[in-house]
Order: structure tokens, then C-alpha cells, then sequence
């Protein structure tokens, strides 16, 4: 603590990791360092947007009596939710150039409520968190963060995790991604709060499914050992520089393209320090 009067010290930065940015490591390191380590901006996503919406609405829905959570409240706070996400990001004005187009948008967020109300039926819900962000220490690791959409306690003390998705469901086959998400928030609540959640469920509003899935302990430590690996790859990316692209299907969806070597284009130099910033470890010279 200082001992001047400016109050408390501030808490030591601690390298974190997500799900979304170890995915994003996995699927190409560049992607990862323009994410993490330059932090460039990236622009407005009409998906991302709506996704950002509907989650806010779900989770302020349970905020009304239970008899009062229906598909028509939730609808009405379209609108008030979305210009209030305008002022927390005013680059989502650039998504709509008239009336015509927002409404076009809030319809489509209306749409991924309704398919949401023909899954769950939330008057019957008392969940025990909403928007819960949650962390984790990893020994001689990252600090594993994320934000977990719900969490339900059943009365004899079963946990359950939700996470809303907003596109449509994998492929069979292809679900790891996801899969890998929600063990990593297993793990979390395990190590924090002592319990293992009996359920992982995934609600796909796009079209409709959802994945559930029960976690093991045998499967934590799996997890554990996965993240490790992960981050000693991306520790050692950040130590010698080499942060090759790795070209796939996702590069038609990738904001950065245009800085991008595999496509003709020159990334950034690395602003001074910021690999000590994000990693915790200095580049060798």
C-alpha cells in the first residue's frame, strides 16, 4: 500500500488469457498479436452488434417478475438496449445508414429472441448469476478470464453454465471450438468456487439447437494441460517474433487482411513494450 495518501497501488498487470483469444492463438498467431498484442481497432460487425444486443436483453430480461418475462418485453427494450450499446460504442452509428436499415437490424435481433423463447422458458428460471465475469490464477500460467452469459443453481445444488450463441450450430465434428469454451469456464468455477458444473449448455439462436454437456474432473485436468501448452506456444511466439499467419477458411472473415503477408499486405511494427504487456516476456533480440 502506498504511504503519500494516493490511495491504493494499483494491481500488478498479470498476462490473461480468454477462450476467444487461445482460439484465436490456435487459429493464427498474426490474428492473436494484432488482437492482443497491438490491440488494433477492428471495424463494426453487424453479427457482432446484434449478438452484443441480444445478449443484453436476455440478461437484463430476468431483471422483470418472472410472469413478466415474455417474448413481448423483451422485444419492447429492442430499441431502448440498442441506443443505449451507441453510446458505449458510438462506432456502431456507422452500421445504419437510415431508419430503414435499423429497423431491418432490430428485426433480425427480434427474430433471435423469438427462436430463444422456443427454447427455454423463462419465467421458470431464477438464474444466479448473469454476465458473471469470472478468473482464475493459473500457477506459473496466465490469468483465465472470461464472462459467462448465465449461471443457474439447481436446489440441490447442481450448477448449470449457459452461453447464449447468436449464430447458427456447428457441424457435427466441429463443435471443439465451442466445446473448448465451456470447459474452460468449467474450469474456472471449479477452481474458484469449489464446485464442478454439472451441465455446459450452448443455445444456438440462429437456428434453434442446443448442445448440452456434462464436465469431468478427468476432463478439467485435460483442459488444464491444454491451456498450458497453449500458452507456452504463445510465450515462445512472443519470445522469438514469429508471428506467422496461418491461412484458412476463416482469412474471408478476418478484419486484418490487408495487413496481412499471406495477402499481399505488411503488418505493423510491434509498439514498443506491448509484448511485455500482453505476454509477460521480452522478445530476444
Amino acid at each position: 500500500m502506498p504511504t503519500d495518501g494516493s490511495g491504493p497501488a494499483a494491481e500488478p498487470r498479470v498476462p490473461g488469457l480468454s477462450p476467444s483469444r487461445a482460439n484465436d492463438f490456435l487459429q493464427c498467431p498474426l490474428l492473436f498479436r494484432f488482437r492482443v498484442v497491438d490491440r488494433l481497432p477492428e471495424p463494426a460487425s453487424p453479427a457482432a452488434a446484434r449478438g452484443t444486443l441480444v445478449h443484453a436483453v436476455l440478461e437484463h430480461l430476468f431483471d422483470l417478475p418472472a410472469a413478466e418475462r415474455t417474448l413481448e418485453a423483451a422485444s419492447a427494450t429492442l430499441p431502448a438496449r440498442w441506443d443505449a450499446l451507441l453510446d458505449e460504442e458510438p462506432r456502431y452509428r456507422e452500421l445504419h445508414a437510415d431508419d430503414a436499415a435499423r429497423e431491418e437490424f432490430l428485426a433480425g435481433a427480434r427474430r433471435l429472441l423469438e427462436t430463444y423463447f422456443t427454447l427455454e422458458d423463462p419465467t421458470r428460471l431464477e438464474p444466479r448469476a448473469r454476465e458473471l465475469h469470472v478468473r482464475h490464477d493459473l500457477e506459473d500460467g496466465p490469468r483465465l478470464r472470461g464472462v459467462v452469459d448465465r449461471v443457474d443453481v439447481a436446489p440441490n445444488g447442481w450448477v448449470r453454465v449457459v452461453d447464449y450463441k447468436t449464430g447458427r450450430s456447428p457441424r457435427p465434428g466441429f463443435e471443439s471450438s465451442a466445446l473448448f469454451q465451456m470447459r474452460f469456464y468449467a474450469y474456472v468455477v471449479w477452481r474458484t468456487r469449489g464446485v464442478l458444473p454439472k451441465r455446459l449448455q450452448l443455445a444456438y439462436l440462429g437456428d434453434g439447437v442446443v448442445v448440452s454437456h456434462e464436465p469431468t474432473e478427468s476432463e478439467m485436468h485435460t483442459l488444464e494441460a491444454r491451456v498450458r501448452s497453449i500458452w507456452a506456444g504463445i510465450e515462445d511466439t512472443a519470445r522469438s517474433g514469429d508471428w506467422r499467419p496461418r491461412t484458412s477458411r476463416l482469412c474471408d472473415w478476418c478484419s486484418f487482411r490487408d495487413r496481412c503477408p499471406s495477402f499481399g499486405g505488411t503488418p505493423p511494427p510491434v509498439p514498443p513494450g506491448a509484448v511485455e504487456r500482453a505476454i509477460g516476456v521480452a522478445p530476444v533480440a
